[in-house]
C-alpha cells in the first residue's frame, strides 16, 4: 500500500507542474500580446488579415464591427512592417500570394526617367533584367547603353521600327495622311502579346490609347518594362475566362506574332476579340500564317480566314506580312446566317452589355467623344444631365486638389495615373490637358461604369480591391482612392492591407490622393511612419462639395533603405 501510495505521487506532482508551466506561459502570451509591437509580430497578425482578404475573398468575413481596423481600435500601432528581401523585389502577390510583406526598395532604384523621354529611354538598375537585349536583339526590342536601357521601337514584325509600321498600316486602310487616328475615329485600341509595349508607345503621338497586355511568361518583365516607359500596359493573358474589359471597347486590335493559338477551344480567343471590338473595328494580324506558304501555316491560315469568315468579319485589306479583318457594322449578316452555323450567336437573355446593336458604336470622334453623353448611358440608368453634371463636378475637384497640392507639382510630377474607383471616368477627363494616362479601375461588384469610360475614349479594367492588382510594384505615380475605403471597411476587408497593396503599386516619392472619411483618414495618419510615407497636405471637401464628413488628403511615399539593404551593399 505505501509502495503503491509513492508511486502515484511524482505523477500528481507532475501533472501540477505542467499546470503551472501552461499557465505561467498563457500569462506572459497575453502579456507580449498587449505589450509588443514589433514588425515581427505585426506580421503573423498581418498575415491572418491577408488570409481574409487575399485567400478567401470578402465573402467570409461580413462583420463591419471591426471598424477603422481592429489594431488601431486596442492601441496597436505598428513602428514598421516585415520588409521583402531582393528576390522578392518585384513580387505580384495575386502570383504568389504566399508572399504579402512590404517590398523593399532597390538600393540603386532610381526615380523614373520623365516622359517624354521615358518613351525611349529608363534606368537599367528599375528593371536589371536585360536578357531581352539580347534573346531580341534582331528585332531592336531594345538596347543596353551603360546605364540606361534603350528602346529603338523594334518589335518582332517591325524591326526597322514601329513608326513605319503604322504609317504602312494606315496606308493599307486608306486612312487620311495615313494616320492611324482616322480623323479621331480610332482612339481606343489593344495590342495582345504587346512585348515592350513599343507599338503602343508610338501610337500615342497619334492621341490613340493603347491597353498593351501580355503575360507573366518566358518574356517575363514586358509589362513591366512598358510601365516603366510610361505606356498604359497591363499583366493579363487571352484565356478561357473573359479580359477584364467590356465589350465595344476598342476600335482596333493588334496582334504582332503574339504566339496565340487563336484556334484552340473553338476559337474562344477570336469571340473574346469580337465581343470587345467596336462595330467597324479592326483585327490586325501580322504573323508567319498571314503570309508563308508552308502547308502548317497555309491550313491554318486557311482555318482563321474560315472561322472569323461566319463571325461575319471579312478581310479588309491583305498586304505583305499583315492581314487586317474588319467586323460588321450592324446586324445583317448575323441575321442572314443559316441555322446551326458555328460559331453560335449570344442567347437573348445573356448580358445586355454582349449584345450586337444594330446601329454600330455611334460614339463622337475624338476628342469631342471625351465630353459628349454615349449611348450606353441609358443602359446604367444615367441621363445625358447626369453626365454632363458629373465631368463639371470633377474639373472641379482636381482642381482642387491641385490646389491642395500647391508647390509640390511640376509638370512632369505625374505619368502612370490610377483611379481606383473610376465610376464614369471624369477624373481622367478632367486630366485629359495633362501629359498623364489613367487607369480606371471600375470595382467589380458595383455599376458597369467600365463601359462607359471606353466609350469616351479612356481605358480601364475591373477589379476587387479586397485582393491585390495585377501589375508589378512601383508601377504608378500618383493614386487617386475616393472613398475607396469607405467601400473596403463596409465590405469587411483589410484597411490596412489595403494600405499596403499600394504602396506596392506606388512608385518612390509617388502620390496618393485620398478623398473619403476624416475618421478614416485619420487611422491612416497612425501607419504614415510604419509605410515610409508622409503626408503633404489635408483640405477639407466641402470647399468643393457639400459633404463635411469627407477630407482631402495628400500624401507621399518616400524613397527610403531598410537598415539590411544598406548592410548589403557594404
Amino acid at each position: 500500500m505505501t509502495r503503491g501510495r509513492a508511486d502515484v505521487n511524482p505523477k500528481k506532482r507532475l501533472i501540477t507542474w505542467i499546470i503551472v508551466l501552461v499557465f505561467c506561459c498563457g500569462c506572459f502570451y497575453a502579456y507580449t500580446r498587449s505589450r509588443g509591437s514589433s514588425a515581427l509580430e505585426y506580421g503573423s497578425k498581418s498575415l491572418r488579415k491577408f488570409g481574409s482578404s487575399y485567400w478567401r475573398g470578402d465573402e467570409d468575413n461580413t462583420d463591419t464591427s471591426t471598424k477603422h481596423e481592429e489594431d488601431a481600435d486596442d492601441g496597436f500601432i505598428p513602428k514598421s512592417f516585415p520588409v521583402c528581401d531582393d528576390r522578392h523585389s518585384e513580387i505580384i502577390p495575386c502570383l504568389d500570394r504566399n508572399l504579402i510583406y512590404q517590398t523593399r526598395l532597390k538600393l540603386d532604384l532610381s526615380v523614373p526617367i520623365k516622359w517624354p523621354k521615358s518613351r525611349d529611354q529608363i534606368w537599367k538598375a528599375n528593371i536589371p533584367h536585360t536578357h531581352l537585349a539580347t534573346e531580341k536583339s534582331d528585332q531592336n526590342w531594345m538596347v543596353v547603353k551603360g546605364d540606361k536601357v534603350v528602346f529603338p521601337g523594334g518589335g518582332t514584325h517591325f524591326h526597322y521600327g514601329a513608326d513605319k509600321y503604322l504609317a504602312s498600316m494606315a496606308n493599307m486602310l486608306n486612312f487620311p495622311k495615313n494616320s492611324m487616328n482616322n480623323e479621331g475615329n480610332v482612339r481606343t485600341v489593344f495590342d495582345a502579346g504587346c512585348g515592350v509595349a513599343s507599338f503602343g508607345g508610338y501610337l500615342l503621338a497619334y492621341d490613340i490609347l493603347t491597353m498593351s497586355l501580355a503575360p507573366n511568361d518566358v518574356h517575363e518583365n514586358q509589362i513591366q518594362f512598358a510601365l516603366e516607359r510610361g505606356i498604359p500596359a497591363y499583366l493579363g493573358v487571352l484565356g478561357t475566362k473573359r479580359l477584364p474589359y467590356p465589350s465595344r471597347s476598342f476600335e482596333l486590335a493588334h496582334c504582332s506574332r503574339c504566339r496565340i493559338d487563336w484556334l484552340q477551344r473553338n476559337g474562344i480567343l477570336l469571340l473574346e476579340l469580337d465581343r470587345i471590338l467596336r462595330p467597324g473595328g479592326y483585327f490586325a494580324y501580322s504573323s508567319p500564317e498571314a503570309y508563308a506558304q508552308d502547308e502548317e501555316d497555309l491550313r491554318i491560315f486557311r482555318a482563321m480566314s474560315a472561322f472569323v469568315e461566319r463571325m461575319c468579319w471579312k478581310i479588309a485589306v491583305k498586304r505583305d506580312q499583315t492581314v487586317i479583318w474588319v467586323k460588321p457594322l450592324t446586324n445583317d449578316c448575323y441575321m442572314q446566317r443559316e441555322p446551326g452555323t458555328q460559331p453560335p450567336m449570344c442567347r437573348s437573355d445573356d448580358d445586355p452589355d454582349l449584345v450586337h446593336r444594330s446601329k454600330g458604336s455611334a460614339l463622337a470622334p475624338w476628342p469631342a467623344r471625351l465630353t459628349t453623353p454615349p449611348p450606353r448611358l441609358a443602359d446604367l440608368g444615367y441621363s445625358d444631365d447626369m453626365f454632363i453634371k458629373d465631368t463639371e463636378l470633377w474639373q472641379r475637384r482636381v482642381e482642387h486638389y491641385w490646389t491642395v497640392f500647391g508647390q509640390n507639382l511640376e509638370s512632369d510630377t505625374f505619368r502612370n495615373v490610377m483611379d481606383m474607383k473610376a465610376n464614369l471616368g471624369s477624373f481622367a477627363a478632367a486630366l485629359s490637358n495633362k501629359e498623364v494616362w489613367v487607369m480606371n479601375v471600375v470595382p467589380e461588384d458595383g455599376p458597369n461604369t467600365l463601359k462607359i469610360v471606353y466609350d469616351r475614349g479612356l481605358l480601364g479594367s475591373v477589379h476587387n480591391w479586397c485582393e491585390s492588382y495585377s501589375t508589378y510594384p512601383r508601377t504608378y505615380d500618383l493614386i487617386h482612392a475616393w472613398t475607396v475605403f469607405s467601400d473596403i471597411e463596409r465590405r469587411g476587408c483589410s484597411i490596412v492591407d489595403l494600405l499596403l497593396e499600394m504602396d506596392r503599386i506606388l512608385r518612390p516619392k509617388g502620390y496618393i490622393i485620398y478623398n473619403d472619411k476624416r475618421s478614416i483618414a485619420e487611422v491612416i495618419k497612425k501607419y504614415l511612419g510604419a509605410l515610409h510615407w508622409e503626408s503633404v497636405a489635408i483640405s477639407d471637401s466641402q470647399l468643393v462639395e457639400q459633404d463635411e464628413d469627407n477630407v482631402v488628403f495628400i500624401i507621399q511615399k518616400k524613397m527610403w533603405l531598410t537598415s539590411e539593404s544598406l548592410k548589403d551593399s557594404e
